[in-house]
């Protein structure tokens, strides 16, 4: 009788950070900053691959589709919070609260199954040395990164759909940044058991199905390594792999905590942090791990720095 009676809406209230103008400024500063290093980092990642030929190789291809998806993926959350930072009540309509949550759990998905494609080419690389160039030809990276963006984006279409079919009733506020699942299903005026039933089984076995492959990639990897003869050879080996496991730790680590469990029986300013490091920090970190501990973007970042400095000091002769 409780909810027949409340108000159907149709749009929603972000809950502030902070009742303080001063902090929310602040915050407004901080989150900004974080998202323009992440703009420029993940930015610098796909020219540089796309611009030097020396790193046209599977590792780099899919490095660069994997920052791709960074500049997506924060897109499509952060731009909404840092307006809401400015405005006295951040609001969003229904529509478009559905809509970026499919696109930010199809970006999420792509991310996934591109990190899992890389744990496969580490595998190629170290374990299956004289037939990595058959494994993963140019036409079979393409071929993967084709299934990595499509199945990205279709994981999501069916609970997607299902949120569709859902009311929504008073209070209509949401205490996240943006339009988690666990905070729609709070505001439903109707059963949704079964639609959260559905979206708790694809991320389960989207997110377990992606770590199983990755960790028995990995398995391989430490048998093979530690097969090997020479120290030198094992720290190489290691050493190509570091980059892609901490990045793989990291966001794995956090979706499973947020994802495969039933979201909605846990604390929403614990979702809210977890979420702000795994949408908004992760993103600034892809690119800095991927750069500070690899000697070949390094070497293609100073050369595309020279190049820059060498048209600059020509178009100023030339004026």
């Amino acid at each position: 009788m409780e909810r027949a009676n409340r108000t159907l809406v149709t749009q929603f209230v972000f809950v502030r950070f902070s009742n303080s103008p001063c902090l929310q400024l602040l915050f407004f500063s901080l989150f900004l900053l974080v998202y323009l290093l992440s703009l420029v980092g993940n930015g610098l990642i796909v020219l540089i691959v796309t611009l030097d030929g020396r790193l046209h190789i599977p590792m780099y291809f899919f490095i660069c589709n994997l920052s791709l998806v960074e500049l997506w993926y924060t897109t499509v959350t952060v731009p909404k919070m840092l307006a809401n930072f400015l405005s006295s009540q951040g609001v969003i309509s229904v529509p478009s609260c559905i809509t970026q949550y499919y696109f930010f759990f199809s970006l999420a998905a792509t991310e996934l199954f591109f990190l899992t494609t890389m744990a496969y080419d580490r595998y190629a690389a170290i374990c299956r040395p004289l037939h990595y160039p058959l494994l993963l030809s140019p036409q079979t990276c393409g071929t993967l990164a084709g299934i990595c963006w499509c199945g990205g984006f279709l994981c999501p279409m069916f609970p997607s759909f299902l949120l569709t079919q859902i009311s929504f009733c008073t209070p209509n506020q949401i205490n996240h940044f943006f339009c988690d699942a666990d905070q729609i299903f709070r505001l439903s005026c109707t059963d949704t058991y079964a639609i959260q039933a559905v979206g708790y089984a694809f991320s389960t076995v989207i997110i377990l199905g992606a770590l199983v492959f990755t960790m028995a990639s990995y398995a391989h990897i430490l048998a093979t390594v530690l097969a090997m003869a020479s120290a030198a050879a094992r720290r190489k080996a290691f050493s190509t792999c570091t980059a892609h496991l901490s990045v793989v730790t990291i966001y794995f680590g956090t979706l499973i905590f947020m994802y495969v469990r039933p979201a909605v029986k846990y604390e929403s300013s614990i979702n809210k942090i977890v979420a702000i490091f795994y949408s908004v920090i992760t993103p600034l970190l892809n690119p800095l791990i991927y750069t500070l501990r690899n000697k070949d973007v390094k070497e293609a970042l100073k050369v595309l720095v020279s190049r820059m400095k060498k048209v600059y000091h020509s178009s100023r002769e030339t004026k």
